[in-house]
């Protein structure tokens, strides 16, 4: 397999010392799980209400990191056991650093999502969003790297060299579960652990619970002994005002398909709590007449059926009876505006 082509803005190449080929062998022989018996990882008790040692507990935080539509928000819902982080095919649906937490045995874990970061496009949207990747990696005792298994890109590379030198990262080979020729991996991995000095090579696919449960047992001995951040019930720190916009911006996405440009947003008007019931108005931002028709729809059919699926999954999340309204404005050149961006929410 060609080696990926390097990047003027990648990490440059770490030296691979003696033994260090049989060192990866033995790295992939484990991480595809040869046998049962070969794979041996710790993981981290269940969820439970029993009383946890002070002097046991563990916490801290995991940023997922990799470029956009690789799979880091399906990670982090699969992570967290419930959605927090909204998902759709189009690149750059993680706009904000979405923080999830999952609390098992006397491990919390505080996992950070972080938009794709994003270098073909230079507005103030995108310049705000690369600023939230930079913010997150900073900070935090773990990073997870998500790449496609085998593939490596300039994408890729530009989101490598923002790894910080003294974090310790995991390469997470998501979407194992396509790969063919998985003899081809051996290669890949020399050529990826000459770019960067991985801690771990996790190959897996974010929708096998299996592979999930490994991922936690690896990620644990990372995390500093400390007391919790959270209650352990917590999984998600973001508002259900936070979550409906998202919800609405994702159906939006998903039944419009490319036919509308990624700079559209979300915004709440009106949330209102009443017992078991939210009552929630929102408006859809584009950028030009013509997108407004395309949410609309004919006879306003494609609006409905945005509200419809967005009302109804979030009445699943919350266990509750949702109102939804929702409209839709043009605000041109929205996008290109700090003002404006900041005042979407976008810092």
């Amino acid at each position: 397999m060609p080696k990926p082509p390097a990047h003027p803005n990648a990490s440059p190449a770490s030296p691979v010392p003696p033994g260090a080929n049989a060192e990866l062998d033995a790295m992939l022989a484990r991480a595809l799980g040869k046998s049962e018996a070969e794979v041996e990882v710790d993981l981290p008790g269940e969820e439970s209400s029993e009383v946890v040692d002070p002097a046991e507990k563990r916490c801290g935080y995991v940023a997922i990191v990799g470029k956009p539509n690789v799979g880091k928000s399906t990670l982090l819902n699969a992570l967290v056991g419930q959605k927090v982080s909204i998902t759709s095919r189009k690149a750059q649906t993680t706009r904000h650093r979405i923080t999830g937490m999952r609390t098992l045995g006397a491990t919390q874990f505080v996992f950070v999502d972080t938009p794709g970061f994003q270098t073909r496009h230079g507005n103030a949207l995108n310049r705000a969003l690369n600023k939230t990747v930079l913010g997150a990696v900073s900070d935090v005792d773990l990073i997870l790297f998500v790449v496609e298994a085998g593939q490596f890109n300039l994408a890729d590379a530009k989101v490598l060299s923002l790894l910080p030198a003294n974090v310790p990262a995991i390469l997470v080979a998501n979407k194992f579960d396509l790969v063919h020729r998985r003899g081809d991996l051996a290669p890949w991995l020399r050529s990826m652990q000459e770019r960067h000095p991985f801690s771990e090579f996790v190959p897996m696919s974010a929708k096998t619970s299996k592979d999930i449960e490994r991922l936690f047992g690896i990620c644990e001995k990372y995390l500093p002994q400390q007391p919790w951040m959270h209650s352990p019930d917590d999984l998600t720190d973001r508002s259900e005002r936070f979550m409906a916009s998202e919800m609405v911006r994702e159906k939006l996405f998903r039944l419009t398909g490319d036919e509308l440009p990624y700079t559209s947003t979300v915004i709440i008007d009106k949330f209102e709590e009443e017992g078991r019931l939210r009552r929630i108005a929102a408006t859809i931002v584009v950028e030009r007449e013509g997108h407004k028709g395309m949410v609309i729809g004919d006879k306003g059919e494609k609006l409905k059926r945005i509200g419809t699926e967005a009302r109804q999954e979030l009445e699943k999340l919350w266990d509750c009876k949702v109102f939804l309204e929702l409209w839709v404005k043009v605000r041109s050149g929205w996008a290109d505006d700090d003002a404006r961006v900041r005042s979407f929410g976008y810092e």
